[in-house]
């Protein structure tokens, strides 16, 4: 057997194998190493926000960002001083116990409704606006353009902001062009050195992958136009319909948007009750947790797993109004929804009342704050490698600061808090969740 003398970094061993074999290899491989590094390149190192509201764009008729936002925070505060005025009552009415982690999350809930009750604010000119004269919905669109404007100028814009347009259809097709146009337009004419940094667009009821193809069309258009660098504007795609998960051809179809969109897509946010409906399901059954929606969900987590391409579930329509009894069922619910998301890794979702804000940082906080410690302490053995309960690998120390990481975007936690458990910095920690 030939064997050769290969002692460099090889601590002076011979091998058998021939380097031209290896390189041979390494030739071979080169166009999968680059496609590996530029499908999956893994977890944006951004915030993600923790759910999206959408409001219709004519609700900025008579108001602007900063007070739309601020009132939602109010009303949502208002509710709690109605329903929930201190940590107990708030924990019985969502089903946890009365103890310290409440009153822990139940004032950090309420210092958030206060400082920033919103993390991500969709002006909608699809369902939530409708069919209007084009003359109202050009005035619409420019006038939502000033008002992000001038809230990103202030610096009381939430951190996402943006608009969710009609979609590639026939039939609103060019009105859904026409906005988008309109909208960047004037908030790049009106802004300050280019479009916010925040800015989201969503592009609803996708259902073949030529209609990404043309948004990605508009957007280099846009951009060329504009002098803007190439790529710099993203969308989330809207699943809402049967075909964008699976294809007359019986594929994914939803993996292959994600394609499609040559690395603009930010988002895959699941449309509750359009899916719900594509499938036959009666309008009294259609929620998150049908199995029809754990279904595309489990596709969208697939598709979008590496990629960078976030995840967002939907919504309930479930509204906490009307009496108490009223009020504590729709939170109850809200609740509940919201932990399930969360542990099934979808950690965003709409929110369609300001009466689902307290609940979703209900959820939020105590899904990061009760699993603190034991997270800390395992990521905290795997680097010191100090053993413990459990032998982690680094796939989990990729999870376990992935979720510490986002328990600090969110405001579940603090930089103190998990620095002196962990003894590990932000660098750090995204260090290890490949960030």
């Amino acid at each position: 057997m030939a064997r050769h003398d290969d002692s460099v970094g090889n601590g002076g061993y011979g091998t058998t194998l021939s380097s031209a074999v290896r390189a041979g290899v390494d030739t071979a491989l080169a166009e999968v190493d680059a496609e590996l590094a530029s499908r999956y390149p893994g977890e944006p190192s951004t915030r993600q926000p923790v759910h999206t509201v959408y409001v219709p764009a004519d609700a900025l008729a008579e108001t602007n960002v900063t007070a739309l936002v601020r009132d939602w925070g109010r009303q949502a505060t208002a509710l709690l001083d109605q329903h929930a005025p201190n940590a107990a009552t708030l924990a019985a009415i969502v089903g946890r116990p009365a103890d310290q982690l409440a009153t822990e999350v139940y004032d950090r809930v309420r210092a958030k409704l206060d400082r920033e009750p919103v993390e991500d604010l969709r002006i909608d000119f699809e369902d939530g606006y409708g069919p209007r004269p084009d003359a109202e919905e050009d005035g619409a669109a420019v006038q939502a353009a000033r008002l992000v404007a001038a809230a990103v100028a202030e610096g009381t814009a939430p951190p996402y902001i943006g608009i969710r347009m009609k979609c590639m259809e026939a039939a609103v097709r060019t009105r859904g062009i026409r906005t988008l146009d309109l909208f960047l337009t004037e908030l790049l004419s009106a802004g300050s050195g280019g479009l916010p940094s925040g800015l989201v667009l969503t592009l609803p009821k996708v259902t073949y992958t030529q209609q990404v193809s043309a948004m990605v069309r508009l957007a280099e258009d846009f951009e060329r136009a504009a002098g803007l660098p190439d790529g710099r504007i993203g969308f989330e795609i809207q699943i809402e319909t049967t075909q964008a998960i699976l294809g007359a051809d019986g594929r994914a179809t939803v993996a292959r948007m994600i394609d499609a969109a040559e690395g603009r897509a930010t988002g895959l946010h699941y449309g509750t009750f359009d899916y719900s409906a594509s499938c036959g399901v009666g309008a009294a059954y259609q929620s998150m947790e049908h199995p029809v929606a754990d279904h595309a969900k489990a596709v969208m987590q697939v598709a979008a797993a590496g990629t960078g391409v976030r995840l967002s579930d939907g919504s309930t329509n479930v509204i906490p109004t009307g009496d108490a009894a009223q009020v504590r069922g729709a939170w109850h619910l809200h609740h509940r929804l919201v932990r399930r998301s969360l542990e099934r890794a979808y950690y965003q979702g709409w929110d369609m009342h300001p009466g689902h804000l307290p609940t979703r940082y209900a959820a939020v906080y105590s899904f990061y704050r009760e699993g603190l410690d034991q997270a800390a302490a395992r990521l905290s053995a795997y680097v010191s490698r100090s053993g413990g309960d459990v032998m982690d690998e680094p796939a989990t120390a990729k999870a376990l600061s992935s979720y510490l990481l986002r328990g600090l975007d969110c405001g579940a936690v603090d930089t103190a808090e998990v620095e002196k458990a962990t003894g590990l910095d932000r660098r750090q920690l995204n260090a290890l969740a490949g960030r």
